[in-house]
């Protein structure tokens, strides 16, 4: 986005500003090691962001920020330098920077990383979160969707879906609190979440469904685990659920008008 006030950086600063009240409560719960992983996190995330400045001209971007904040809450505890520096690396390069840097990417970066350290060292622990971290992503998300940088369709679907399941009782309190975290951070990306309003409704209900899904389903895994898998499956779906809101727009019209 390049108009007016509304520039790549200009967004990505608003998501930081978003991001202040969850990224405040989880440093002041995790302290010295919470603060640690994430300068860890914006190293390994800047180094790469040089490099590719230099190698490719591509300038850097502060959404690498947004996407060390999410990786450093979110990875796998105990992992240690070289194994987090390798899931970052292999995120933010595969995920983001290949693609030509944030902005045309397909899929999340912090998702991607994520997702490779979860695959691939599946004996560390997922990290879980105090309630109130859990409930700084309300404030965060209110932020986010006020100043127009996170899709408001998304967020209130996933917490429609996700309070009646957890109303049902198909839905444990840590499931739930850790899945909200994951919806601000990884689900209502500006960049990767559907485009379209409906498309953005399904998305929202598509994760927290696979949220109860896992849950009930899927034996010893952790809360974040399953919101982090969730998160993935729903950001390579919406593409499709944009094709899906358009035909039925086109088809609509089509009847309208008359047109076959």
């Amino acid at each position: 986005m390049t108009r007016g006030l509304w520039t790549r950086e200009t967004v990505a600063l608003f998501l930081l500003a978003a991001y202040m009240p969850l990224a405040l409560f989880w440093l002041l719960s995790g302290g010295v090691a919470a603060l640690g992983q994430l300068g860890l996190c914006i190293l390994v995330v800047g180094f790469w962001h040089l490099v590719f400045m230099l190698v490719r001209a591509q300038a850097p971007s502060l959404a690498g920020v947004v996407t060390a904040l999410a990786i450093a809450m979110l990875a796998p505890e105990q992992l240690g330098t070289f194994r987090s520096a390798l899931g970052i690396s292999f995120g933010v390069v595969m995920g983001e920077l290949v693609f030509g840097g944030w902005g045309r990417n397909v899929v999340n970066p912090a998702t991607v990383t994520l997702s490779f350290l979860g695959f691939g060292f599946p004996a560390f622990g997922w990290p879980g979160f105090d309630p109130q971290v859990a409930w700084a992503a309300i404030p965060a998300a209110a932020i986010g969707v006020a100043v127009g940088v996170m899709p408001g369709g998304v967020i209130v679907a996933a917490s429609v879906v996700g309070g009646l399941a957890a109303v049902a009782g198909l839905l444990p309190e840590p499931a739930l609190l850790t899945a909200g975290i994951v919806l601000v951070l990884l689900v209502a990306d500006p960049v990767t979440s559907a485009a379209t309003m409906p498309g953005r409704w399904l998305m929202g209900a598509l994760y927290a469904a696979l949220v109860v899904l896992f849950a009930n389903g899927w034996t010893g895994a952790a809360p974040a685990q399953i919101a982090v898998a969730a998160a993935l499956l729903a950001s390579l779906a919406a593409p499709l659920l944009d094709e899906v809101a358009l035909a039925i727009w086109v088809a609509k019209r089509r009847r309208r008008h008359g047109r076959t």
